[in-house]
Order: C-alpha cells, then structure tokens, then sequence
C-alpha cells in the first residue's frame, strides 16, 4: 500500500512518516505502482503539476490554492492562496516564462505571475484574451503562449506584450498547449485540433481521424466543455455512462519523434505525424476513455492521466495505475515527471506519486 500523507492549506504536514527507501525511479520493464500519496482536502481538485528543477521543487496547483513541494523531503515549502497575491485559488495551470516568472492560471481570476515574493495579476484589461486560463507553453522565441476559454495569447517577457488569436483557431475554447522543435504550436481546443506555424493555421477535426471511434456506443456529450461559464458543466456523464466527444481536446504532446498525442474526450489518445491520425482507446489498454492529460518520462515512455487512472504507454503497450493500486480518484488531471523519474499524478483529493518499489 502506498504511504500517506496530507497538505494543508497552512502548507504544513499534518502526518510525518518516513518514505521508501527506495528512489522509486521507473525501470523501463517495471511495473509502475503507487509509491505515496498526498492529500490536499476532500473534494479539492488537483489540476495542474509543475516542475521547477532549478529549485527542485512540485508546484500542485489546486481547486484551493498552491503548493510548492521540496521534492527532497516532500514536504511544502509554501502554500499561496489569494491572501498572498494569488488572484484566484482555483489554479487551472501553471507555467515559467524567459524570466523565470512562474505564471498561474486560474478560473475566473486570469493569470497571476510570481518571482522573488512579488506577485502581477494579468486581467483582459491587461491584454490576456480571457479571465479562464487553461494551459501554457514556451515558444520557441522566447514567448510564452497561453491557452484560455477565448482564443490564445502569446505573451512576450521583454516587452510585456500581448498578442491574441481567436478567428484563426478551429475553436476559441483552448485546453492543449505545445511547441514542436521546429517552432511550430499546437492547440487543443473544444472543438479539435490547430496549428500555428508563425505564418499560417491549419485545424484538424474527428472527420479527419482525431479520436478513436465510438465502439461501444456511448452517448453522445450534450455539454460544449468542462468550464463554469453557461453553456459549461463539470459533468462527463450521462445516465451514469462516460460520454463522447472526440473533437474535444484536453491535451497535447509533441514527443521525441515530433509526433503530436492528443488527449481527446471519450476518443482515447490519438497520435498525429503530420498526415495520419492512429488512436488508442480502452480496447488497446488505456486505462480511461477520456485523456485529461500527458507527459513523457526520462525514458521516452508517455504516460496518460484519463478517467479511469494513469496509463504508461512503451509504444508497444498500456500498464494502468488505478484507484486499487492507491490512486486516490480515477480521474487524473494533471501529470509531471520528477528529477528522479517518479511520476506525480494529481487528481481530487490529492496527488500519487508513482514509481516501481
């Protein structure tokens, strides 16, 4: 069983117990299992995960503030709320600009940016395109690119410039966020996939071959999204069943080969090189139908954060971490790769740290 462990608000530990002795680093042909869990509050959504390895530290961004997590003794260091100059607590993503500002969006709030102790809120007022920020990348020109629920903005650091895009993505709700060697940006939004070379747009949609088929016959998502504005609810269900939504893209990953992953609702996990589009569903081993997030290890291994628990994928085939290993919910949010190449993997109530005993 893996071991437990509680974050509080006040960011202390309210339970010391030692860890594994081992590191708990991934072998290539071990199976991956729940090494420790840290709880964050009951029903408090963990949404994003970030890895500042300068400092060796977790920032968990949670439906109730931030955490900043010393990965050597795994306790926090800190916790921000808007008490702090936080501008909302429920933090949707976060992301390190050229500067070396730690930029966090939040839902409804805009986006917050912190170094040294000072904190700046960004607002539309400000130039950001929206008050619901999702996602964030770094270009390959020293601009950071922001995914929010009305278009894309790329910010630029040195000038404190905004630009923003909306018309020109297939849709203007934008969860994904990548930037491929070649400079290119790939959007995830709510109604399929886009792309930005610096001069033009192309956009890619389930007719084109994003998101696994429908074989099982789930019913069809009455709901545009996963937000809080009107035509938005928190629900991917219906008559108790996982709904369908392929156009529908929670998340992107340009990996070693610069082949895209999309993470599609009820779609699987799709691979896009360019041309072809090759889905994965639960059928070929994931875990969950809906793909809520991914990340690539130290070893070039992906791993996916769906619905029904964590999946890690050699190419080949799935091994699935689920609630019966430790995870503390089936739906996993968030995903990042620690110096040691353990896996955290946040959910509600708190985040796993998966690795092989």
């Amino acid at each position: 069983m893996p071991i437990r462990k509680v974050l509080r608000l006040l960011g202390t530990v309210s339970v010391a117990l030692s860890i594994a002795a081992s590191t708990g680093a991934i072998a290539q042909s071990g199976k991956p299992d729940v090494l420790e869990t840290f709880n964050v509050g009951q029903g408090v959504y963990v949404r994003s995960l970030h890895l500042d390895a300068g400092t060796n530290t977790m920032w968990v961004g949670t439906s109730s503030g931030v955490h900043e997590i010393d990965l050597a003794t795994k306790a926090p260091k800190a916790t921000y709320t808007r008490d702090d100059g936080l501008a909302n607590e429920y933090v949707f993503a976060i992301g390190t600009d050229t500067e070396g500002y730690k930029w966090f969006g939040t839902n409804a709030g805009g986006a917050s940016t912190y170094k040294d102790g000072k904190w700046k809120t960004y607002f539309p007022m400000h130039g950001l395109a929206d008050y619901w920020i999702y996602s964030f990348a770094n270009g390959k020109d020293g601009s950071l690119w922001i995914g929010t629920w009305a278009g894309a903005n790329q910010f630029f650091p040195k000038t404190g410039e905004f630009k923003t895009y909306v018309k020109e993505l297939i849709n203007e709700w934008v969860y994904g966020l990548d930037v491929d060697a070649s400079g290119k940006v790939w959007f995830g939004t709510e109604g399929g996939l886009s792309m930005f070379d610096g001069k033009q747009w192309q956009s890619w949609t389930h007719k084109d071959g994003l998101g696994a088929p429908n074989a099982d016959n789930r019913p069809a998502s009455t709901n545009t999204g996963l937000g809080t504005r009107s035509r938005h609810d928190l629900s991917t269900l219906a008559a108790g069943l996982q709904t369908y939504n392929p156009n529908y893209c929670f998340a992107v990953h340009v990996d070693q080969d610069q082949a895209i992953w999309i993470g599609t609702w009820g779609g699987g996990v799709s691979r896009f090189d360019g041309k072809t589009f090759t889905s994965y569903s639960v059928k070929d081993g994931l875990a969950g139908t809906i793909v809520y997030a991914i990340t690539r290890d130290h070893n070039n291994v992906l791993w996916f954060g769906t619905s029904g628990g964590v999946s890690r994928f050699d190419g080949k085939s799935f091994q699935n971490v689920t609630v019966a290993d430790g995870l503390l919910d089936a739906n996993v949010y968030a995903l990042s790769v620690a110096p040691d190449g353990t896996i955290w993997a946040g959910t509600r109530n708190g985040v796993a740290r998966i690795g092989t005993r």
